[in-house]
């Protein structure tokens, strides 16, 4: 095995593919597949929607797989331009079910279309978010079932877990040391030298996928635990008449606390990856109760947030049926597009459930995909209202005059994140 002359093929084009695709093909010829044919139809055109890639950094890698046959990119949606390439990186969404539960149904589907095509000494990469034993357990005989051929004899396989942070432009791919593994020393040593080749932070070869699969979803489970216990803080402080916010900032003042703040979880990650975890312990007799419970946290803030917003608009007088409320940001994080499971709907529907009028607006979050999702019209006419929660910190939000869209002086901003100006807000975590 060596890294001359490999054609590489990435499988899923989101914010994890797309960023690995086009650093890949700046050194390799790379085809970015994905089955969404608008997706393939914007990227040729240069445009990447999740902001993740510029149109400029597009249609350079573009251009050199036309003029170059050892590097540059092609994108398509088609399967048959796959059988070409010798190493398949797959990037597929892997999300929870409405019973939070893992639902691989996507992963299942690509592992069976690559068993499809692939060839003796082919290597597969998986990236997306599984649980412990996953690829070798569940993937690998699809693989193997499909085409034939036995893994380390015909194939070879690695895990390398995926470590994007949407919006992030200081740590960016290239800058996030990278996990990898194989399905054997040969195979572990080789994706490694891959991935090294384009990650300037360096990688780490963890000892096996297994390994590699429980380092991602640890990490995530254990930012989504620091996050729950500051919101169960909020919690309790909420009860005592304290400004939880406040309390970290005293506290924060000691050289080893860990500043984390209270809000809502959502995200392709930190609100996902810790089901996973628990699916795999207690299919195994555990049940992870200190996971479970920060996730139940979590997932609960939504509703928190909205019940203290309604308690103060009745301790105000104001009647609930009819009155607006305007919900800044849609999206799971601030400055990102990105509204896979974001948790502000949580606030929106709870609002909704008590009679209120709710506007959304964002920035950030494109109509047709927050209309498709959650049903939202997004409104960028803004009025006058009786509530208005920062629920996502966009730094458009900082330009906003809050005071003009106030319909009086016993109108409650509430700020999520404690983003805005003290003066100009009313409610906090």
């Amino acid at each position: 095995m060596n890294l001359n002359n490999n054609k590489i093929a990435v499988i899923g084009l989101g914010y994890v593919g797309l960023p690995l695709s086009v650093e890949f093909s700046k050194k390799y010829q790379v085809l970015g597949y994905d089955i969404d044919i608008d997706r393939i139809k914007n990227l040729n055109q240069g445009i990447d929607k999740t902001n993740e890639v510029s149109k400029k950094e597009l249609l350079l890698v573009k251009k050199n797989f036309h003029i170059n046959s050892n590097k540059g990119i092609k994108f398509t949606n088609r399967k048959e331009d796959l059988k070409n390439f010798n190493i398949y990186i797959i990037t597929v969404p892997t999300p929870i079910d409405k019973f939070k539960a893992p639902d691989l149904s996507i992963l299942f589907e690509t592992s069976k279309m690559i068993g499809k095509v692939i060839k003796k000494n082919d290597i597969i990469i998986y990236e997306s978010t599984v649980y412990p034993g996953c690829t070798e357990e569940d993937c690998i005989p699809i693989l193997e079932k499909y085409s034939g051929l036995k893994l380390n004899k015909d194939f070879y396989c690695g895990y390398s877990p995926e470590r994007i942070n949407p919006g992030d432009k200081i740590y960016t791919l290239t800058k996030i040391k990278k996990v990898t593994s194989g399905s054997n020393r040969q195979s572990a040593i080789f994706i490694d030298n891959l991935y090294k080749s384009i990650i300037s932070a360096g990688t780490y070869m963890a000892p096996s996928i297994k390994v590699a699969e429980s380092s991602k979803a640890i990490e995530n489970a254990q930012r989504d635990l620091n996050i729950s216990y500051v919101n169960e803080l909020a919690l309790i402080f909420d009860k005592l008449g304290i400004d939880t916010n406040d309390v970290i900032e005293a506290a924060s003042t000691k050289w080893n606390f860990m500043k984390f703040k209270p809000g809502l979880v959502g995200g392709h990650c930190i609100g996902v990856d810790p089901y996973y975890l628990v699916h795999k312990a207690e299919s195994k007799g555990y049940s992870p109760e200190v996971i479970k419970s920060g996730r139940r946290v979590n997932d609960n803030m939504g509703i928190f947030i909205a019940s203290k917003l309604i308690k103060n608009l009745i301790e105000r007088g104001i009647k609930l049926k009819g009155s607006r409320v305007l919900i800044l940001g849609i999206t799971f994080k601030e400055n990102c597009p990105d509204i896979r499971n974001s948790k502000v709907i949580d606030i929106y529907n709870e609002l909704k459930e008590f009679g209120l009028e709710v506007d959304v607006n964002d920035p950030h979050a494109y109509e047709t995909e927050t209309k498709k999702t959650f049903g939202i019209k997004l409104c960028n006419d803004l009025s006058k209202y009786e509530a208005i929660i920062l629920a996502v910190s966009h730094d458009e939000f900082l330009s906003l005059d809050i005071e003009n869209l106030k319909k009086d002086s016993k109108t409650i901003v509430f700020d999520v994140k404690a983003f805005l100006d003290r003066d100009q807000v009313d409610l906090r975590l």
